[in-house]
């Protein structure tokens, strides 16, 4: 174990200068043992402030040796060395390197956030520090609200909060008046009574005289190393309790990355907003057109529903364009029977139908009449909203009775009272037994006139045949209609000899419909995400921006001990609370759009869904982190002095 605390031996520093290097400081060795106060004194120039970057592991060696109580530093990575800066280090600069928009109670803690101490204990030892320095009551005061020597005393409080074994003073008194300057002096030398390691960096030799050894460097050697004579050490000061780590120190740094992150977002809010707009527009873009594309879907699939759900529809002929279809007579009563006794058959009815004149006393028109069965109400998804529909009896004795629908009733009854009364359809008079909803939707003319008959009465009394032009065939629930449409179709083939029909499917239509609008929703969506693409480019912007605005931030934070991962891990957060908050604002502005949307369109309205709002805020979180993580990682690269260095 070696004597000295620090230990420099044959330290070279270059940096590059075009093409060359230019070394600042040239073999460089000295001994520092634990419990000194020491100055390092040279003009602007001479190297002192790169030795004291060296000292603080701010800052490495291009060439010789460095230790810290032993352990070789030149070997340690970057999260080491912050660990190292974290444990060891307290850094007190000239400008006082203080985050403006942090209370001084904040700024002193910060470095302890870094090392895991809980909330409550850091902010108590905290209060402590500020307390013994005298600045009581200033706990919540902003930099901008201290003067220079309470600011430098802030920053000598955030030196001590992980116990600052090694002080280093960069012209601590350089900022300062000559009162000021004194106190901080006063204090940094009660700290090396209680057992601190000092070293000041001065040009001051005022400054230096009050030390017990002055280190003299000149272009980038030293020069003289040797003791003098240290001002009287007043006793006051009490050395604050040892830091206690935990467990905590995950929670500890996202909350202070959270807390970071809304305090950017709210000390630069138009830019905020702005930064947020294209995620904004994206976001609403993708729910509303999901939400519109499901709207859209349910409208038509509930109004294909409307003429049927889970049928099978049997018509004359090879296909719809078969000239032949009309001379086929082979859908006949018998057939009706044969599938009424099919297991997979729930209800069935023919269907005929063709336009007739009708007449109510002065009222004559035309309308649609059509024969069907006792089953047509429930095999059609009907809505009886008045009267009855028929019964095998009234199919079975050719009643002539009718079901007319609402636009029948409205032209034909002024007063709106329908059942009773008694239509002239054709030749053949009809007694109103019920009315039939009208359904507004794209499948039928909704303003036409339709009624129905009896099949067996039409037949014989209006059509003058016995056949049908079709058969529609209600599935049972749980039967599958694929199956159940090639049973349908093998029983009739065998029945007619021959395959002189085609079936219709209403799910074949449902499932086309709802392919087809899923794939119209998913190209406008994806169109939509070209939006988020470039508000996310756009978030990436402003972060790379922020990152060049606060270096010196970053360059504080590194100084008390932030590892890569703590800055990473900020810019990151700040980064998806963006995106957040933008697609927060996305979704709320949806639902406006949604409102909107229901005051101008009556028929349908957009469906907001939770899949929909959740996959906002994925798509959200997922920009923030894939468009801030350049940002972040160039904030985490920043080596520490050149950010300090950063105006």
């Amino acid at each position: 174990m070696s004597e000295f605390l620090l230990e420099l031996n044959d330290v070279w520093r270059r940096f590059p200068s075009g093409d060359e290097e230019v070394a600042v400081l040239t073999s460089v060795s000295l001994q520092i043992r634990a419990g000194e106060m020491l100055a390092i004194m040279g003009a602007s120039g001479s190297g002192k402030s790169t030795l004291m970057n060296i000292l603080g592991a701010l800052d490495q060696a291009s060439q010789g040796n460095y230790r810290v109580a032993g352990r070789e530093v030149s070997h340690l990575s970057k999260d080491e060395l912050a660990t190292l800066r974290r444990e060891h280090f307290g850094f007190i600069f000239q400008r006082y390197h203080l985050l403006p928009h942090l209370s001084a109670l904040d700024n002193v803690a910060m470095p302890a956030v870094y090392a895991g101490m809980p909330l409550g204990e850091r902010r108590e030892r905290a209060s402590y520090l500020l307390a013994r320095l005298g600045l009581a009551g200033k706990e919540l005061f902003r930099p901008s609200q201290l003067s220079g020597g309470q600011q430098q005393r802030v920053s000598i409080a955030r030196a001590l909060m992980n116990g600052g074994a090694i002080i280093l003073a960069d012209e601590p008194t350089g900022a300062l008046d000559s009162h000021s300057g004194a106190e901080v002096m006063r204090i940094l030398k009660e700290l090396h009574a209680a057992g601190h390691t000092i070293i000041i960096v001065t040009h001051d030799p005022a400054i230096a005289a009050q030390t017990e050894r002055v280190i003299e460097i000149r272009d980038g050697a030293i020069l003289h190393d040797h003791q003098t004579t240290s001002a009287a050490v007043l006793p006051t000061y009490q050395e604050p309790p040892a830091v206690r780590r935990s467990g905590v120190a995950t929670w500890a740094r996202f909350m202070e990355a959270f807390k970071m992150a809304l305090l950017a977002m709210l000390s630069n809010r138009l830019r905020t907003l702005l930064t947020m707009l294209g995620i904004i527009i994206g976001i609403t873009s993708v729910v509303s057109i999901i939400a519109i594309g499901e709207g859209a879907r349910n409208y038509v699939l509930n109004d294909i529903r409307s003429i049927g759900t889970n049928t099978i529809t049997v018509y004359r002929g090879k296909d719809w364009s078969d000239d032949k279809a009309s001379s086929i007579r082979t859908l006949v009563a018998g057939d009706l029977k044969a599938l009424a006794e099919e297991s997979y058959v729930d209800s069935l009815t023919p269907e005929t139908n063709t336009t007739l004149r009708i007449r109510y006393r002065n009222i004559d028109t035309n309308a649609t009449v059509s024969g069907v069965g006792e089953s047509f109400v429930q095999v059609r998804g009907k809505n009886l909203i008045e009267g009855t529909g028929f019964s095998a009896d009234h199919i079975r004795q050719q009643e002539q009775v009718v079901l007319i629908d609402q636009n029948t009733r409205r032209k034909l009854f002024a007063d709106g009272a329908a059942i009773g009364k008694v239509i002239l359809i054709g030749t053949v008079p009809a007694m109103v037994i019920g009315v039939i909803e009208v359904k507004e939707g794209g499948f039928g003319n909704s303003s036409s006139l339709q009624m129905w008959l009896p099949y067996t009465t039409a037949g014989s009394r209006l059509f003058g045949r016995s056949y049908f032009d079709s058969l529609v065939v209600r599935v049972r629930e749980g039967q599958p209609t694929a199956l159940a449409e090639q049973a349908l179709t093998q029983l009739l083939q065998q029945r007619h000899g021959q395959k002189d029909f085609f079936t219709h499917n209403i799910d074949e239509i449902l499932k086309t419909v709802e392919n087809t609008s899923r794939t119209l929703t998913l190209l406008l969506t994806l169109i939509a995400v070209i939006s988020l693409v470039v508000g996310g480019i756009g978030v990436m912007n402003i972060m790379l921006v922020s990152v060049t605005e606060r270096t010196r931030e970053i360059g504080i934070r590194m100084a008390v001990g932030a590892r890569q991962s703590d800055v990473l891990q900020q810019f990151l957060t700040e980064a998806v609370l963006v995106c957040l908050v933008g697609g927060l604002i996305g979704v709320l502005l949806s639902y406006a759009i949604s409102v909107l949307f229901s005051l101008f369109v009556q028929k349908w309205q957009m469906q907001l869904s939770l899949t929909a709002i959740l996959l906002a805020f994925l798509c959200s979180s997922l920009i923030g982190v894939l468009f801030g993580y350049l940002p972040a990682r160039n904030a985490a690269r920043l080596n520490p002095i050149d950010a300090l260095a950063r105006e």
